[in-house]
């Protein structure tokens, strides 16, 4: 949903909560920043028609009636007793927890809703204290690119295509899922949901699909069967012990301890002329290191796998980008 469109939603929701009266739909149409603009009738109600049934989809209780009888147009309202949070009181441990879950995320689609639900519950006069030193601080990444349009798909119950890479041959192949929920497990991210190939449930590792992700069909066609238990298929799925993948880095010479304390050297190398040697690792998922490993910059390159290599390469070149566009701001 674009930028213009929640505005739109926001402003007319505001609308329909500052009055009592029942607002027809061109009086509407006069007063919300938005509609204004539409080319004609039929283009500003469609738009109207979309916008009620968003905000219905959201739980927002739109009324439909009339001022007096002698009104001839439906008109349309949010009614605040319907519309306002309830009080709500909650126990210090679960307090606590709300708190803790609010850091949980790092990604910015999650992590600012996170905080707009901590605003909420403060304004409902919820005693949530978010600083507070916890025993641990956990994270949960939803940086995957794949994250957002799961989630949209999933929400707007419509199916999706994408093209995945098997661990067995790192080849990637297109796949047609109706997706029920997205996961997280250990770490990782699954979508889970029917395989429109395989005729049967699957989950899906996040970081193993390539490209974007294609939703098609009409919204409201897919929705998770009520009996299905998501994190059973994930956990079940996924071997308690991982298969384990050997990568081969170069590193600089006298440089990078970091990773030669987990390496096994495996001999002397070059590498543009520069002294170094070939080491080993043993990685569970090579894709979770990949940050670990462009940090040490030109002091480490990995040989193989190309998948990691190229997403080490990746990871430098937008860190450069970055570094660009400050100093061309400065």
């Amino acid at each position: 949903m674009g930028i213009p469109r929640v505005e739109r939603l926001v402003n007319l929701v505001l609308c329909l909560l500052s009055t009592r009266q029942y607002l027809t739909a061109e009086r509407i149409r006069d007063i919300v920043p938005g509609y204004a603009e539409t080319t004609n009738d039929e283009a500003f109600y469609r738009k109207f028609e979309r916008d009620k049934a968003e905000l219905r989809d959201l739980g927002v209780p739109l009324e439909t009636g009339r001022n007096s009888f002698f009104d001839g147009i439906d008109g349309y309202r949010i009614a605040r007793r319907d519309y306002e949070l309830g009080d709500i009181e909650l126990e210090s441990d679960e307090a606590a927890a709300v708190a803790l879950a609010s850091r949980l995320w790092e990604s910015p689609e999650l992590g600012n809703a996170a905080r707009g639900a901590l605003r909420k519950l403060r304004a409902a006069g919820v005693d949530v204290d978010d600083t507070a030193p916890a025993p641990i601080e956990p994270k949960v990444r939803a940086d995957e690119p794949a994250f957002v349009p799961l989630l949209t798909a999933v929400r707007q119950g419509r199916a999706v295509v994408f093209d995945y890479r098997r661990p067995v041959d790192n080849v990637a192949r297109p796949r047609s899922l109706e997706p029920w929920g997205v996961v997280a497990w250990r770490g990782r991210w699954y979508v889970v949901g029917h395989d429109r190939d395989r005729e049967a449930a699957r989950c899906f590792r996040l970081s193993r699909i390539s490209g974007s992700v294609r939703p098609f069909g009409e919204g409201g066609q897919v929705c998770c069967p009520p009996e299905v238990n998501l994190l059973e298929l994930v956990t079940g799925a996924e071997p308690t012990e991982p298969a384990r993948t050997s990568v081969r880095l170069w590193v600089a010479r006298g440089r990078a301890q970091g990773v030669r304390r987990h390496a096994e050297v495996l001999g002397e190398q070059e590498l543009d002329g520069v002294a170094g040697q070939e080491v080993r690792l043993e990685l569970d998922a090579p894709e979770t290191a990949v940050g670990w490993i462009a940090g040490y910059g030109p002091d480490v390159a990995v040989l193989e796998p190309e998948s990691l290599r190229a997403a080490v390469r990746e990871a430098h070149l937008a860190t450069l980008a970055a570094v660009g566009g400050e100093n061309g701001g400065q």
